[in-house]
Formats: structure tokens, C-alpha cells, sequence
């Protein structure tokens, strides 16, 4: 067996289980493939609500892949198919009487790379409540939405500019202001910070402990420092596996996996 390989017959090794009548979402026994290439191997794990959890581990090791089955962003990849389920307060995602869409109006997603639509601010947050039929006061809602991603005092006097004027930092704020426009319970983060500077980064990890009052948040970080000043549970994975999860000062400070404990050493990744 290589040295970083996964044992056969692997167990995920859980410290302090979450109470499954917490669980907002609950992944069990999920595999993924591309095509032949199988990218998630028997992936279970519990999402406690108003809560955050990281998703850690090397590249390529299917973290943002398990992200993005939680609102069936993998619907849209050519040749993937699962098995195993994941569930969403108690309903099958995957079962064919549920609606991706809706799916994706609950479950919010915050991507990678800032990406606004060419619209202006105001748009910005307004376009997933237009497309869903919201009746209420639009313009309440933006602004409620703005203040909530600590975005409004900032963009009060800019809302008919372009998105895309704003900072890098100001503009992941707008995503995240456009993600809660819709009122989703689940707010997914594929590495929010990776492309913003240090200053922006600080500000988007201080959104993330206000918002989780309201929300749960499941964030993919290839940053362990990060993992460590913002989630409250980690999830380490490895090829597809995942090896080990619990409370995050647990995994950081007493990991109960040798594999979890090299990693997080900097020995491998």
C-alpha cells in the first residue's frame, strides 16, 4: 500500500457524533463518479444546523466535489452519476420528485472566484428573487440582504452601478449577498477566500461567524489556519474517503486518525 493511500475496508473516524435531529443535511453512504473515475467513496457525514463545517484536505482529494452534491451543482457535469443519498431536513435531494431548482433557492452557493453577473448591484441580489416570484418589497429585501453579507454602508450610494466595479472583496460579499437574497437555510462556501487579500479575507471569515446566527454554512478552505478561526466542525478527506471528522479543536489538536494527524503536520498535501 502507497504511504498516503486509504486502508481498505476504511471507517470514518468520528469524535463526539452529531445528534442526527440536528442534522440539516445528512450524507449517507455517498459515491460519486465521473464518467469511470470515482471521485467519492461511501461518504457519510451529519451538517449540524447554525453551524459551520470545513471540508479539508489535499487537491483533488473530492472535497468541493462532496460540496457540490449538497446543492446537485454535479447535475450539470456530463457522465456523473451517485449512489448512496444526501439529504435535506429529512428529503432525498436526489429522489426525481424534487426540483434542482428549488434545491438550489435553499442551499446557496459562494464560489471560488468572486463572479457578479454583469448587472448592477442592486440586480445583482434582486435576480433570484425575481426569478422565484418574490411578492414582498424588493427594495427592503436588497437592502436587508446587504446588510446582512456587512455590505450596505458600503454600497448604499453605488446600488444602480456595476457589480463589477466594486473590489474583489467587496464583490465575494455581493455573492454572498446574493446567495441569502433567496432565504436558503444552507449557505455553501467552495474556498471563498482564495483569491482575495489578506484584509478582505479577514473581513469575509468575521461575515462568516455573524451569519451562522442564521444560516449553516459547509465551507471547502484548502487553508487549515482557516478551518481552524471559523468552523466549528472539520471534515478531513483523502482520495475520495472521508477519513475523519468532529469538533474542529478536536481534529486540529487530538485527531484520532494517524492519516488526519500527517495531514494537518503539513507532513503530506
Amino acid at each position: 500500500m502507497a504511504q498516503n493511500a486509504v486502508p481498505e475496508n476504511h471507517v470514518t473516524v468520528r469524535t463526539e457524533p452529531v445528534a442526527e435531529p440536528d442534522a440539516v443535511v445528512s450524507i449517507q453512504d455517498l459515491s460519486l463518479w465521473y464518467d469511470d473515475f470515482q471521485a467519492l467513496e461511501g461518504v457519510s457525514l451529519n451538517v449540524p444546523k447554525n453551524q459551520v463545517t470545513a471540508l479539508i484536505g489535499a487537491s483533488g482529494c473530492g472535497k468541493s466535489t462532496l460540496l457540490r452534491c449538497v446543492n446537485r451543482m454535479n447535475d450539470l457535469v456530463p457522465g456523473v452519476r451517485t449512489s448512496g443519498s444526501v439529504a435535506y431536513e429529512g428529503v432525498d435531494l436526489y429522489d426525481g420528485s424534487v426540483d434542482p431548482v428549488e434545491v438550489r433557492r435553499r442551499v446557496g452557493m459562494v464560489f471560488q472566484k468572486p463572479n457578479p453577473f454583469p448587472k448592477t448591484v442592486y440586480d445583482n441580489v434582486a435576480f433570484g428573487p425575481r426569478l422565484h416570484g418574490y411578492p414582498g418589497d424588493m427594495d427592503a429585501l436588497v437592502e436587508k440582504s446587504l446588510r446582512s453579507a456587512a455590505l450596505w454602508d458600503e454600497v448604499q450610494d453605488k446600488l444602480r452601478q456595476s457589480g463589477l466595479g466594486l473590489s474583489g472583496g467587496q464583490q465575494q460579499r455581493l455573492c454572498i449577498a446574493r446567495a441569502m437574497a433567496t432565504d436558503p437555510d444552507v449557505i455553501l462556501m467552495d474556498e471563498p477566500t482564495s483569491a482575495l487579500d489578506p484584509i478582505a479575507t479577514d473581513r469575509i471569515e468575521e461575515l462568516i461567524h455573524e451569519i451562522k446566527k442564521d444560516y449553516t454554512v459547509i465551507i471547502v478552505t484548502h487553508n487549515m489556519q482557516q478551518a481552524g478561526r471559523v468552523s466549528d466542525r472539520t471534515a478531513f478527506m483523502h482520495l475520495g474517503v472521508l477519513i475523519e471528522e468532529g469538533p474542529t479543536d478536536q481534529i486540529f489538536t487530538n485527531p484520532q486518525h494517524e492519516m488526519t494527524e500527517r495531514y494537518i503536520s503539513g507532513r503530506f498535501g
